[in-house]
């Protein structure tokens, strides 16, 4: 029986880890959105493939302590943490993952197995070889359905060859209503205090309604929930994973979680502190509504479009980038081709990209993650009261589902007027 997802704690690591990794290599400071859960998912998929040594520097980024344990909480995301709630009334969300290979490596059964079994990947043969461009149209093609067109391509122009031999990716869509949405005639133009001391102007988002609120030293913490209509659903929110005796894990509820810095420069700070400890972020969302006096906060859209290959290096994850040690066997067989040079798999590029707009309504979010594979010669806590919340400078926001405690995109907002999506290494 299905436990749930027993990776939280891991995955909220990994979360502070990779915001780490991806901020420092920012020059200078930006906006950040990216999705850790699809990060997670599309290395689980490397994983299902690995062995050896390449299999335990996989195991030891994401977490876990077995391939079982990847497994299992991929297939608790695919088939109840990220399903699909909007027939009734919930959020709409979309979670798929694919793997493409070249029609001539093919790949092991026992991969393809358990791929779909507890990915519920797609398998598809393509002609990377001979139609290298048409591939990368084709996956690209399936990134803008997979996102509802949020995002329209991941992979950039010659980043297939005819060396491509496997290409895997996993893409998350998120449209959620705010259980309680904002007036739209009440958002105004306002001062955001940026983090060098200097102002913009940016629509501000305003309400006199009660919300999540809990007050903390040196910072605030706001809970939006997302609208939620679920019969017999428990209205005590409960937090962390599902017990082994349950008879069924509970349903699926969204909130996103804004962390505000007493300091207009204090984000840093914060972002330390919530690093610090992986039930940091749980330990501190509010559970009960607190009357508000004044509240702001920014309306925005953030992105990120990057390869990790650098930081997932810096994370420990090494072996599999390295065409003397990658072992990923289990996916596919090295073979010697008719020169008498060996070939085996390794890890090429990883390539991220992420998008999360925040309006009166609700919020609508997306991020594909791929994983581009070579074949390659082997020598290569406080009392409710009433409070303030004004976001008029920067913070870090995270989607949530609270009863896994998955952490499905974050970010941070240091200009909620700025748009940026371009190509960088990190």
């Amino acid at each position: 029986m299905t436990r749930g997802f027993i990776g939280s704690d891991a995955l909220t690591a990994l979360t502070h880890r990779l915001a780490d990794q991806l901020s420092v290599t920012r020059e200078p400071p930006s906006n950040l959105a990216f999705s850790p859960l699809s990060i997670y998912s599309a290395l689980s998929l490397v994983a299902a493939g690995a062995r050896g040594g390449t299999l335990d520097e996989l195991l030891a980024v994401l977490g876990a302590s077995s391939r079982d344990e990847l497994a299992e909480n991929g297939r608790f995301v695919a088939e109840h943490a990220l399903a699909d709630r909007s027939p009734s009334g919930g959020p709409r969300v979309g979670f798929a993952s694919c793997v493409w290979h070249d029609a001539g490596r093919t790949l092991e059964p026992a991969y393809i197995e358990a791929v779909a079994a507890s990915y519920l990947a797609e398998i598809r043969a393509v002609d990377f070889r001979n139609k290298a461009d048409e591939s990368r149209e084709e996956i690209n093609k399936w990134v803008a359905a997979a996102t509802g067109n949020l995002i329209d391509s991941i992979l950039p122009r010659e980043s297939v060859g005819k060396s491509t031999a496997v290409v895997l990716a996993n893409a998350i869509y998120f449209k959620g209503k705010w259980k309680k949405p904002f007036k739209k005639k009440s958002t105004k133009v306002e001062r955001f205090y940026l983090v060098d001391g200097t102002a913009v102007d940016a629509p501000m988002m305003r309400t006199g309604r009660s919300q999540y609120i809990d007050v903390h030293h040196g910072f605030k913490v706001l809970r939006l929930p997302y609208r939620s209509k679920e019969p017999g659903a428990s209205k005590k929110r409960r937090r962390g994973t599902s017990s082994g005796d349950d008879p069924a894990p509970p349903l699926p509820r969204y909130s996103m979680c804004v962390f505000l810095p007493d300091a207009r420069d204090g984000l840093w700070d914060l972002v330390g502190k919530i690093a610090s400890s992986p039930s940091f972020l749980r330990d501190r969302l509010p559970d009960e509504a607190v009357e508000v006096d004044k509240f702001r906060l920014p309306k925005f859209k953030v992105s990120f479009y990057g390869k990790l290959s650098g930081a997932l290096r810096d994370l420990g994850l090494k072996a599999a980038f390295n065409v003397d040690k990658a072992d990923l066997t289990d996916m596919a067989p090295d073979f010697v081709d008719r020169s008498g040079q060996l070939n085996r798999l390794v890890l090429k590029d990883v390539f991220h990209r992420a998008v999360v707009e925040v309006n009166e309504e609700g919020t609508e979010a997306a991020a594909v993650t791929v994983c581009d594979e070579d074949d390659e010669g082997a020598d290569w806590e406080s009392e409710p009261e009433p409070v303030d919340f004004i976001a008029d400078h920067p913070f870090a926001f995270f989607v949530i589902e609270e009863m896994s405690g998955a952490v499905v995109f974050a970010g941070h907002v240091l200009d909620p007027t700025k748009h940026q999506d371009t190509l960088h290494d990190v």
